[in-house]
């Protein structure tokens, strides 16, 4: 309970640093938007790649072909690449405002373009990782889920600290990925902790709420009362899900900056970020 609290602590003292640098709101909100046009653009594209066949019935099927998978690649890298671009953007204006900074959305995103080389590479490793992960969950048993989702938490844990790494010190994909690593194992403690607490907060603010005004706008049986509901559902959700990955990318990015100066950025004094590691914070 400590380490929740603590994790609240840290998303508190990051919302003061969000309510004094709105601009930093505007990184998820593009991401998200980037990320809507995208796949739907590239639904339009695999669809108009589909073929058909008979099927043993005779109706008629659609069926995937090369050019459906190679979409299917693309989409995965596209998906990647916007995320995390507006995440290292996001790292590059919270670093800036941490540090005596006066960030704006202009500057943060020409800090993100600087490290475009870096960032593109960086999207092709999550986005190969990405599609492991999911071909490991295709599959039809129970071993296969619980295998990704473990790959999945060990790969969150090992990156967790990459993309603050490459915007802020200008590492490739391959030395960023052995870098994170090497905090992970110099700083082990509640980085981890931090990271599943911010998700449970999530969880109970965001799904949760979300969840029950769509339980109760399909249980009230009728649209009047449905749609309203629901509608209101999905304008807490993304409000949430955008403030919430706001939060966390200044969170994260006042965490590497412990873990390799090992002095509290200003603003979190008194957040408990001393404690978010377990051993004495590397350095650089």
């Amino acid at each position: 309970m400590n380490r929740f609290r603590r994790s609240l602590a840290l998303l508190k003292t990051a919302w003061s640093v969000l309510r004094a640098e709105r601009q930093l709101l505007l990184m998820p909100v593009c991401s998200a938007g980037a990320s809507v046009v995208a796949l739907g653009l590239l639904a339009v594209a695999a669809y108009a790649t589909l073929g058909e066949e008979t099927g043993v019935d005779g109706a008629r099927q659609a069926t995937a072909n090369i050019g459906t998978v190679a979409i299917a690649i693309v989409g995965y890298l596209l998906i990647a690449f916007i995320t995390v671009y507006f995440s290292a953007a996001l790292v590059a204006g919270a670093n800036a405002r941490l540090t005596g900074g006066d960030p704006t959305f202009g500057s943060s995103i020409a800090e993100a373009n600087r490290r475009l080389p870096r960032i593109l590479g960086w999207s092709v490793v999550v986005a190969t990782v990405s599609i492991v992960i999911d071909a490991i969950e295709s599959r039809s048993d129970a071993l296969g889920t619980i295998m990704a989702s473990i790959f999945s938490a060990a790969w969150s844990v090992v990156t967790y600290l990459a993309i603050p790494i490459i915007v802020l010190e200008d590492l490739g994909p391959i030395a960023a990925l052995k870098r994170s690593g090497a905090l992970l194992k110099q700083t082990w403690g509640e980085n981890i902790i931090t990271n599943g607490g911010i998700g449970l907060i999530g969880i109970i603010v965001v799904f949760l709420p979300t969840l029950a005004l769509v339980v109760l706008g399909i249980a009230s049986g009728t649209p009047f009362v449905a749609v309203p509901l629901i509608a209101i559902a999905g304008v807490w959700c993304l409000v949430g899900a955008t403030v919430l990955a706001a939060l966390s990318g200044i969170a994260r990015t006042a965490l590497y900056r412990y873990a390799v100066d090992g002095t509290v950025p200003t603003a979190f004094v008194g957040a408990g970020l001393e404690q978010a590691f377990a051993t004495k914070p590397a350095r650089r």
